[in-house]
């Protein structure tokens, strides 16, 4: 932010007269500066004016949002959260009793909380206690970096079960037959143990399929892998806890054109057998990624198209199957640090939230909730990170109901052959029914502004003269876009202590004000009393 300086004027004496061999040269310098401005009357950077006393300026935006039917109903745990198998190979499954982690946790529950990963595919499952003492067996640190056994699975259960979350589990896919069909016998050994322990968990089978030609150099096409599915559920059946689990799945990669075939493939023979079909989605090459990427608005529009190509070919076979996106990550390569685990990071996210729900995708899952490269929410130290903060608000503020969303002076008149792509996103829900500090009816909007300059809203229609909450999240510190600190309404969010989340406090601002959306930053507008008829209803 540039610093406005002031500077005295020189006052001019009654008796000083310009020479008269410079008035001339006076004339001509005016002028240079008369066809100066002129030149620039294109130019779209704001310049400032002073304005006459009582000069209004003009409204950029106006902002009306259908109160009487929502377009979208999403899962309650539409945000929900992963993690990776890599906490067993890197030693931190101890961790999981942490209070502040379990607070953390909690902080963002209801949610789905899905353990897998790349590791997946090749950890085993062994019901030994101590496998260190295990009769012939291989030593502790080869059981740690490549079992699953009854004591990890007590931890990670009772993370999730202590946290408010409901644990997938991803099973292991990459054991196979020598013809290639899948070798169950460890995922039975898992189930069987599960089951005596009365654990409530759902299921899924591999992770990103479609490499593991590259992972274990051998395919398994998407015909087979619907079979191996179909296999899954009939081990499932006949024990009494799982017999109506939920099977979510295949969870393959980005949709190219190899991986649509699989998708294919297996919905052909295992469609109707998942009760959600799932995939993954990654952003940016880790390894290359600046800081200006997050704000791209191409980079942003990518996931549209990767969503049609799954609802494609998902109703193609089974029209109004369920859709998850599944480890969902904005930098690949386990991220990128100062970067991905920034406050600039967060644009995609919420840009991932809003977009993902208006297309009608039920569930998000966040790779990874901690530990795993630096696209977490918690760091390694179990700090929360600019993303958990923008998570909890999410959580906090926003209900499953999607609502339709109508402005006026968004864009510019579109030029022939010119793609004109938002910079300021807006998207409004229903506030959360759970949220007690909001009666039923109210809205809650969510804004992306990644413009260089600030933009004005005027909300209209049904939302007009309606008192409005502000919760506006912007990086704190010196490092800007790359801070991993966060404000909400100028105070910087941090844990009271580690049984203890802070109190989000919102900036009531007066009925009929407008809107003002600083630059390049993002923030929730909870807009009360709006007695909104889709919104008044579970």
């Amino acid at each position: 932010m540039g610093v406005l300086c002031a500077f005295p004027e020189a006052m001019p004496s009654s008796n000083s007269h310009p020479p008269a061999c410079l008035a001339p040269v006076a004339l001509f310098l005016a002028l240079l500066v008369h066809l100066s401005l002129s030149s620039q009357v294109g130019d779209r950077r704001p310049l400032p004016v002073d304005r006459a006393p009582g000069l209004k300026e003009k409204t950029l935006i106006l902002l009306d949002v259908s109160t009487k039917n929502p377009v979208r109903t999403v899962n309650e745990n539409f945000l929900s959260l992963q993690l990776d198998p890599s906490i067993i190979h890197d030693g931190w499954l101890d961790f999981l009793s942490s209070k502040r982690l379990v607070t953390l946790a909690r902080g963002l529950s209801p949610a789905f909380l899905r353990f897998g990963g790349k590791r997946t595919d090749f950890l085993q499952f062994q019901n030994l206690r101590n496998p260190a003492k295990s009769r012939g067996g291989p030593g502790p640190d080869y059981y740690l970096k490549n079992y699953e056994d009854a004591r990890s699975l007590d931890k990670l259960y009772n993370f999730a079960d202590c946290s408010g979350l409901h644990l997938i589990f991803a099973l292991n896919a990459l054991r196979r037959n020598p013809n290639n069909s899948w070798n169950s016998s460890s995922a039975l050994s898992l189930l069987k143990y599960s089951a005596s322990k009365k654990y409530n968990i759902s299921w899924e089978l591999g992770n990103e399929p479609n490499n593991y030609r590259t992972m274990h150099g051998r395919a398994v096409n998407g015909s087979q892998l619907g079979k191996d599915y179909i296999q899954l559920k009939s081990l499932l059946q006949p024990i009494r806890i799982y017999s109506r689990a939920s099977l979510y799945g295949p969870n393959i990669g980005r949709p190219r054109k190899n991986v649509i075939a699989l998708l294919d493939g297996f919905m052909k023979v295992a469609g109707s057998t998942v009760d959600a079909v799932t995939w993954q989605h990654c952003y940016i090459d880790g390894r290359v990624v600046k800081v200006m990427d997050f704000l791209k608005t191409r980079l942003l529009d990518t996931l549209s198209d990767q969503i049609r190509k799954i609802q494609k070919v998902v109703n193609t076979y089974t029209p109004g199957k369920k859709i998850w996106l599944e480890g969902v990550v904005t930098t690949s390569a386990g991220g990128t640090n100062n970067l991905s685990d920034s406050y600039a990071a967060g644009f995609l996210w919420l840009n991932t939230l809003g977009m993902l729900a208006n297309q009608g995708i039920d569930v998000v899952i966040r790779h990874s909730f901690f530990d795993h490269g630096y696209n977490h929410l918690v760091d390694q130290n179990f700090n929360p990170l600019p993303d958990y903060w923008l998570s909890l608000l999410y959580k906090r503020l926003i209900g499953p109901k999607v609502l339709a969303v109508h402005v006026a002076g968004l864009q510019r008149k579109p030029r022939p052959g010119r793609v004109i792509r938002d910079k300021l996103r807006i998207y409004a829900h229903c506030t959360n029914h759970h949220n007690h500090n909001y009666v039923r009816g109210s809205i809650t909007l969510f804004i992306i502004n990644l413009h260089r300059s600030r933009k004005k809203i005027k909300l209209a229609g049904t939302l007009r003269d309606k008192l409005v909450h502000q919760y506006l999240l912007q990086p704190y510190g010196q490092e800007g876009l790359k801070s991993k600190s966060v404000q909400l309404n100028g105070q910087p969010l941090v844990m009271v202590d580690d049984g203890t989340l802070p109190e989000l406090k919102p900036r009531p601002l007066r009925a009929g004000r407008t809107l003002v959306i600083p630059p390049v930053t993002m923030g929730f507008y909870v807009v009360k009393n709006v007695n909104a008829l889709a919104c008044r209803y579970r």
